[in-house]
């Protein structure tokens, strides 16, 4: 009797990504996604806790006031509008997550600047098989964007979960005091207050190539 040998169907890290890009939706759905949960008092994701509703709203009101004030000077516009590379940036993310709620307006502002640089956005809980590609430390941080060129399909780059100072700050606290207050955490929220974005354009215009 002859034997039947299974083909193994994992799936390759470009088709999971294709897939999340497939269902992905625009910044301004998810925008609407997040004021919806917000009006009702409730979260993303499978847990509805008072704190995960508390910081949905709190981040509503964050992208709201940052999707009026962020702004890119003029050399940066420049840069961003000559990359000439057809690109998707995948974006895992959840409504609670105050780092995303600080940076991935500036990640759509940066997006809108280029035709060629498309942005999608999925929920990371949704989604555990393709942010299991993309862990920090073996763990699922967010934001996490993934960079794919769209011709070839093939990853090209990721960023995340915060910007490179605000992601040294966390590191050399965790060496000071080996974990993170709710101190730290209110000073770090203020630091994005103050960098206004400019960190996460800066990191954003290294990940392009651009300078």
């Amino acid at each position: 009797m002859k034997t039947i040998v299974l083909e193994d169907k994992k799936e390759t890290t470009e088709e999971l990504v294709h897939k999340g890009i497939l269902k992905g939706v625009s910044y301004q759905e998810y925008r609407a996604l997040v004021n919806a949960l917000a009006l009702e008092g409730k979260s993303t994701g499978p847990e509805q806790t008072d704190a995960l509703i508390n910081y949905t709203f709190l981040n509503d009101k964050r992208m709201k006031r940052l999707d009026k004030t962020l702004t890119i000077n003029e050399d940066a516009i420049a840069k961003i509008k000559d990359f000439d590379k057809e690109i998707t940036w995948l974006v895992l993310t959840e409504s609670w997550c105050g780092d995303a709620a600080q940076t991935i307006p500036m990640i759509n502002k940066v997006a809108e600047l280029n035709d060629r640089i498309s942005l999608k956005v999925i929920l990371r809980d949704e989604n555990i098989d393709i942010m299991n590609r993309f862990l920090t430390n073996e763990a699922m941080s967010i934001p996490r964007l993934v960079m794919v060129e769209n011709q070839t399909g093939e990853v090209i780059g990721q960023w995340g979960s915060r910007p490179s100072i605000a992601t040294q700050m966390v590191v050399d606290y965790k060496d000071e005091h080996g974990k993170l207050t709710p101190e730290f955490k209110q000073d770090l929220q203020m630091w994005y207050n103050k960098d206004k974005g400019q960190s996460t354009l800066e990191d954003l215009l290294r990940l392009l190539s651009l300078e």
